[in-house]
């Protein structure tokens, strides 16, 4: 982390967010994404605490670079958590693609919500969201974001497999769902694979999708058109 940064400045959890090596980075919201909130959420309700320095740190901390550069970054070569060359990431056993074709299928969001159910029973409709609209819907629901934290390692690197929990409070409305505020948690298991510099040269997840947009379709159906009103707001807009 670089020193001569400001307290504000840092993120206790991500690498490649400031510093010097950041200046020509070209981010998707014209500067780095503040953390804080989610950072807030994530040590209130977090299950563990691991030891400084520990496997499990790196890991956890590994990840929230990754996701921050997936989804925050314009240009693939500001990547660096990553090795450019052959990475791919797959969801559920599903074909690996490369960072381009993910980008192809929405990137963000869209890419992990992909699914074979028939259309009428998707709820959430990949394949009618852009990366734009996928952001939206999700850090509207989630306007404190969506904290993560790894509850368990199961074996280092070079193939790192963990166990993983996503959760947020659902104090924004979803794809036409009135805003609950209950608690939404997501949970499941992720192989990276990394090189001796500890860069990601693949990435698998499987997780239930039912999980998550289950807990986000529970409230009540709203008027149409009440979805738009949230989204429109620049708060909303600049969370994630």
């Amino acid at each position: 982390m670089d020193s001569s940064l400001t307290d504000q400045q840092q993120d206790k959890y991500r690498s490649y967010l400031h510093g010097e090596g950041e200046k020509n980075t070209n981010w998707k919201l014209g500067a780095p994404p503040n953390y804080d909130t989610v950072n807030k959420l994530f040590e209130e309700g977090r299950t563990k605490i691991w030891p400084p320095a520990s496997l499990e740190e790196k890991v956890q901390n590994l990840v929230k670079t990754w996701e921050m550069e997936m989804f925050n970054k314009i240009s693939f070569p500001d990547y660096k958590s990553v090795k450019l060359q052959n990475f791919t990431v797959s969801v559920n056993g599903r074909k690996p693609l490369s960072l381009e074709e993910s980008r192809k299928l929405g990137g963000g969001y869209n890419s992990f919500m992909q699914t074979t159910l028939p259309e009428n029973l998707r709820g959430y409709n990949p394949a009618q969201e852009t990366e734009h609209s996928s952001h939206l819907a999700f850090t509207t629901a989630f306007p404190r974001g969506f904290a993560l934290e790894v509850s368990q390692v199961y074996s280092g690197p070079p193939t790192i497999v963990y166990k993983f929990r996503h959760w947020g409070y659902m104090e924004g409305p979803f794809k036409g769902h009135a805003p609950t505020g209950e608690l939404v948690q997501l949970y499941g298991i992720s192989i990276f694979e990394v090189d001796d510099e500890m860069k990601i040269l693949k990435v698998e997840f499987f997780f239930d999708r039912g999980e998550l947009l289950g807990g986000l379709m529970k409230g009540e159906k709203l008027a149409s058109g009440t979805d738009q009103a949230a989204l429109s707001c620049p708060f909303m807009r600049n969370i994630g």
